[in-house]
C-alpha cells in the first residue's frame, strides 16, 4: 500500500487556512527556533486523505470485526454507551489543571469509582492513579515494601513468585527492588509444599492471579493466604483475570491484601497496540497510608484530592488514565452487581463450552477451566510438523484474531483461549468449527498451515528483523536541499 508520501502532489490541500490570520496572531518564535526550509510533509486533498486512512483501517482487525479470544487479555466487545460518557465534553474538555472546585463532577465520578472497586474487591481504599496492569503491580510492591520498612522489618526482601503467573510479575518485582522466587506448579495449581518451603522471615509477599493463567481457580486458596501470612508476608492478587469471578467472589475475602485490576480489561475497555490503560490499586486498611498521591476524598458534599500520610508519592499525574475511569464507571453503574454476576458467569460458561468441543482433538491441563483455557499442540506438532504459530496463523484465514501463543510457558506449544463473556454461542460455534477444521488440515495438508496467512496484506514478517531494524521515517530519494 502507498504511504501519503507515495500518494503526495504539489499544491493539493486537505485545509485551507488565510494566511494573513495567522501572520496577525501567532506568537513570534525565535529565529533560531525556526526551520531554514519548509518541513517535508506531504500534500494531499482531503478525499484521498480520508480514502487512505479509511484503506488503513480496514486492515487492522478488533473486536468490531470478529471473534476476538486473545487468552489472558479479555479483548471483550466495548458498550458504545461508554464511549460516549467518556467523550461528554463536561469530561473531555476539563483542562487537568483547573481548580478542585471546578471539577467537582469528575471528582464525584472518581470518587465513587474508588467505593465500587472497594465493593467488588473487598478492599478498604482504592487509587485510581496507575496507568496499566503493570504500573499497578509496581505500584502494589512499592506499598508493600514502604509497609514492611515502616515497621522496621529490612530483612523482607523477596517476593515469591508462581511458575504460572503473568510474564510483569517477575519484571515488576526486579523493578521493585525485590528479588523474585519462582515455585512450580503442581497440576496446574501453587505447589503447597514448595510454598512452605521457601517462605520465610525474608518473604515480603506473594504475587497471585485467580484464576491462574492456565484458566484453574487455586481451590487451596485459602491455605495459602494462611501459609504466607503465618510467615509475615503479604499477600498481593494480580487482576488480570477477575472478569473470571467479579461479582462472584472478592479477592480481600480469599485473604489478598493488595490487588490491582486492569480496567481496561475487566471493565469494557478494549486494550491493544500498547494502550489504553488504567491500573488502579486497592488495599486493605493495613496498606491505605502507604497509597499514591492522589486520592478523592469528599467531606460536607465538596470533593478534593487528599494525599495519605505515609503516601509512597505520585505515580501519575492529575485524573490518571481518566477516560478509562469514566468507561468503567459507566459499565458498573449500568450492569450493578447482578449483572456484573452474569457477566462472570457468562464468561466462564462460553470458556467451558469450547473446551467441551476441542478437549478430545486437543492435549488439555484439565476438562474444565473458568474464563480461558490452554491447549497443547506438542502431540500434533510431533506428528504433523504443524506448530503453534502455523494453527495460530491459520485461524486468521478463518476469519477470527489468533489467541494468545506460547503462554504460559509451562505448556509447550500452548494457544490460550479466552472466548469472553459477550460473544453468542453461534459465534462460538463457528469458531470450534474452523478449530476442528484446522486440526484435520494439519494432518491432510501441513504445509499449507507453515503458509498461512495468505488473506493478509503481508503473510510472516520478519519481527526479529523488524524490531532490530524499524524503519520509522519516509526515505526520500534525495536529501533536503541545505541539508
Amino acid at each position: 500500500m502507498k504511504t501519503l508520501f507515495d500518494i503526495s502532489k504539489a499544491g493539493a490541500k486537505a485545509l485551507f487556512i488565510d494566511s494573513s490570520i495567522l501572520s496577525a496572531t501567532s506568537y513570534r518564535l525565535d529565529p533560531k527556533l525556526l526551520r531554514s526550509q519548509p518541513a517535508r510533509l506531504p500534500q494531499v486533498a482531503e478525499n484521498e486523505l480520508a480514502r487512505h486512512y479509511t484503506a488503513l483501517s480496514k486492515r487492522a482487525f478488533g473486536v468490531d470485526d470478529g471473534f476476538y479470544p486473545l487468552g489472558s487479555c479479555t479483548m471483550k466487545y466495548n458498550p458504545k454507551v461508554s464511549e460516549k460518557i467518556a467523550s461528554l465534553e463536561g469530561f473531555a474538555g476539563i483542562h487537568p489543571a483547573q481548580s478542585e472546585s471546578d471539577t467537582q463532577g469528575i471528582l464525584q465520578i472518581m470518587y465513587q469509582l474508588q467505593d465500587m472497586l472497594s465493593a467488588l474487591c473487598g478492599m478498604d481504599k482504592f487509587t485510581l492513579m496507575p496507568s496499566a496492569g503493570a504500573h499497578g503491580e509496581y505500584t502494589s510492591l512499592q506499598m508493600i515494601r514502604a509497609y514492611h520498612l515502616e515497621r522496621g522489618d529490612t530483612k523482607r526482601a523477596k517476593i515469591i513468585v508462581p511458575d504460572s503467573a503473568h510474564g510483569t510479575n517477575p519484571a515488576s518485582t526486579a523493578m521493585a527492588g525485590f528479588t523474585a522466587v519462582n515455585i512450580p506448579s503442581k497440576d496446574g495449581m501453587v505447589d503447597l509444599q514448595a510454598l512452605q518451603q521457601v517462605v520465610g522471615e525474608d518473604t515480603a509477599g506473594l504475587m497471585l492471579t485467580n484464576p491462574n493463567t492456565l484458566g484453574l481457580f487455586e481451590k487451596d486458596i485459602l491455605q495459602i493466604s494462611s501459609i504466607v501470612h503465618g510467615a509475615g508476608g503479604l499477600l498481593y492478587y494480580d487482576g488480570a483475570n477477575l472478569n473470571a469471578i467479579v461479582g462472584n467472589i472478592r479477592p480481600g475475602d480469599m485473604g489478598f491484601d493488595i490487588v490491582h485490576l486492569n480496567l481496561h480489561k475487566t471493565f469494557s475497555t478494549p486494550h491493544g497496540g500498547g494502550g489504553p490503560g488504567s491500573g488502579p490499586v486497592g488495599c486493605k486498611q493495613l496498606l491505605a497510608p502507604y497509597l499514591p498521591v492522589s486520592n478523592v476524598a469528599c467531606k460536607d458534599g465538596q470533593y478534593y484530592f487528599a494525599d495519605p500520610e505515609k503516601s509512597i508519592g505520585r505515580v501519575k499525574m492529575y485524573y490518571g488514565n481518566i477516560g478509562v475511569c469514566l468507561k468503567a464507571w459507566a459499565y458498573i453503574a449500568m450492569l450493578g452487581t447482578e449483572g456484573l454476576k452474569d457477566a462472570s458467569l457468562m464468561a466462564v460458561l462460553n470458556a467451558n463450552y469450547m473446551l467441551a468441543k476441542l478437549k478430545d482433538k486437543f492435549k488439555v491441563v484439565s476438562d474444565k477451566c473458568m474464563h480461558e483455557f490452554v491447549l497443547s499442540l506438542q502431540e500434533l506438532k510431533e506428528k504433523t510438523g504443524v506448530s503453534a504459530l502455523d494453527f495460530a496463523k491459520a485461524m486468521i484465514d478463518e476469519g477470527m484474531h489468533p489467541p494468545t501463543m506460547y503462554f504460559p510457558q509451562i505448556v509447550k506449544e500452548a494457544l490460550m483461549i479466552e472466548p469472553t463473556e459477550t460473544e453468542s454461542k453461534e459465534t462460538l460455534d463457528k469458531a470450534i468449527a474452523s478449530i476442528l477444521k484446522l486440526y484435520e488440515q494439519a494432518f491432510a495438508q501441513p504445509e499449507s498451515m507453515h503458509l498461512a496467512p495468505r488473506t493478509t496484506p503481508i503473510g510472516r514478517p520478519d519481527e526479529v528483523l523488524a524490531a532490530r531494524n524499524p524503519i520509522l521515517a519516509y526515505e526520500f530519494d534525495s536529501p533536503l536541499e541545505g541539508q
